[in-house]
């Protein structure tokens, strides 16, 4: 379970969540630091660690929409968040999935800042409202790829398997 920290409006860009003027900085070690920066109260909270890790971002639709910069990801999971919206850009959902960040598609989601949501993989319950929102699962395979960790993290787990598997 997680609680709604932020709630965003649509066509939240990479720049909002990253902006440019960090670009040199590219390590994800780094970048948590930049999140939101023009966010101050967000931005704040996050590096001075108010945020507990599996806290809640709500986003409206088109979340993520802009340039392909994968810090936008990188930055967001350096907190542990979970972002949660009606739907995401095309790249930087795949960009979250190739990082690991928990990102949920739920079409009609409905909450506040202070709700706690409990989320799983085919609906978004708010504990305050008792209300249930459908989520859109992702494939199997891509699912598979965020529990993990990340691309990377899954790749090594499975190579991993095939060597103990010889």
């Amino acid at each position: 379970m997680g609680q709604v920290i932020y709630k965003l409006g649509d066509d939240i860009s990479t720049d909002i969540i990253y902006p440019g003027r960090y670009m040199a900085t590219v390590l994800p070690t780094e970048t948590p630091q930049f999140a939101f920066a023009d966010i101050k109260e967000l931005n704040e909270r996050m590096k001075t660690k108010q945020v507990p890790p599996g806290s809640v971002i709500v986003g409206g639709k088109n979340f993520g929409c802009g340039s392909s910069r994968e810090q936008a990801v990188s930055t967001l999971k350096g907190y542990d968040l979970i972002i949660i919206a009606p739907n995401f850009a095309r790249i930087f959902l795949q960009n979250s999935i190739n990082l690991g960040l928990q990102t949920v598609t739920c079409p009609e989601i409905d909450a506040n800042v202070g709700d706690d949501l409990e989320v799983n993989s085919t609906e978004v319950m708010n504990k305050k409202t008792g209300r249930k929102f459908s989520v859109i699962p992702l494939p199997k395979a891509r699912q598979a790829i965020v529990e993990a960790g990340g691309l990377i993290a899954y790749t090594r787990k499975r190579v991993m398997v095939g060597k103990s598997s010889v």
